[in-house]
């Protein structure tokens, strides 16, 4: 039984963590096999939006697998927060948006894992945090990094250093989720990316590329990467394909280039 499975649902990809006998935990083999899932959706011209969600009823992930962790040198620590860390950020270089479908219980690695994705479509009853704290730990996947920039530095704090749960509800208000679903949560995650699949790819690319790299530099020099990128795109043939449907009042057929 394949440790991470995929399957495709119209233009949507769907990955799904299937270790629900350990609460989709995080050991070493899902991070691997997870790394190589999303290469091969990287390689896939068919897939507008990847989703990612977790097997079974209760847990989208519920954390690394603490397990792996008993006796371990700071250097084996060190080497596995950095598995982590690059296993999710191939999210973040793919062509293609990502959809964290929270399905339930999304702790520690869980939860940084869907904090890596583009968006967050969460079940009106999944629970989210960073209990790393309670186990004389600290974020390693990620959580220090992302969530920060999410919602900003004190709340950020505020749940790594309690090691708190909130629901979808106070992630909803913190501008954590895009969406709150009552039930069938992969559902919702489709309906969500058919808001933004037929559009331009290269556009969607850049413009989530503007985004990533003004937000760590300042606002002049934000605006001189918008400007660039807006020079860039200009010059595609999506571009002039949508202007012209803008034009002549049609819809338009974007070619991704």
């Amino acid at each position: 039984m394949a440790v991470v499975e995929r399957d495709n649902q119209g233009s949507c990809a769907i990955l799904r963590l299937n270790r629900p006998e350990a609460l989709n935990a995080l050991n070493a083999e899902v991070l691997h096999a997870l790394g190589e899932a999303i290469d091969t959706v990287a390689r896939d011209e068919a897939v507008r939006a990847l989703i990612i969600t977790g097997a079974g009823p209760k847990a989208f992930c519920a954390g690394a697998d603490i397990k792996e962790f008993i006796a371990q040198s700071p250097l084996a620590m060190k080497e596995r927060a950095e598995l982590g860390q690059s296993t999710f950020a191939r999210l973040g270089r793919l062509n293609v948006p990502s959809i964290a479908a929270i399905n339930g219980f999304a702790f520690g690695g869980g939860f940084e894992l869907a904090l890596a994705c583009t968006f967050r479509v969460a079940l009106a009853s999944a629970k989210m945090g960073l209990p790393e704290v309670k186990l004389g730990l600290l974020p390693g996947f990620g959580g220090t990094q992302r969530l920060p920039r999410l919602i900003g530095e004190a709340r950020a704090l505020e749940l790594i250093m309690s090691g708190r749960f909130i629901d979808a509800a106070e992630a909803d208000k913190f501008g954590l989720v895009n969406r709150v679903a009552s039930e069938d949560v992969v559902s919702a995650a489709i309906a969500f990316a058919g808001e933004f699949t037929g559009f331009s790819l290269s556009s969607q690319s850049l413009a989530r590329a503007a985004v990533e790299r003004g937000a760590s530099v300042s606002l002049d020099e934000g605006l001189r990467i918008e400007a660039e990128l807006f020079g860039l795109v200009s010059s595609s043939e999506d571009a002039a394909e949508g202007c012209a449907a803008f034009v002549e009042k049609r819809a338009a057929v974007f070619k991704d280039r």
